[in-house]
């Protein structure tokens, strides 16, 4: 069997904690601030945790070898 390559997209788009959860950042915040309220800017900073099943999945699919 060949190596499962990672995918680059992913790469850039989550991270994996040591205790096996996907981190993502919020959307909604690459550009058209001007029409978004102060308080949606404030919110919209920092990292998520995805959900579990979604986190497996990302795992599983798009970063085998985190």
């Amino acid at each position: 069997m060949p190596k499962l390559k990672t995918k680059s997209g992913a790469k850039k788009r989550f991270k994996v904690t040591a205790n096996g959860k996907v981190m993502h950042a919020q959307r909604g915040k690459r550009h058209g601030m001007i029409k978004r309220t102060k308080k949606q800017i404030r919110q919209l900073r920092g990292t998520r945790v995805l959900f579990k099943t979604d986190g497996d999945n990302v795992k599983r699919y798009f970063l085998p070898n985190a």
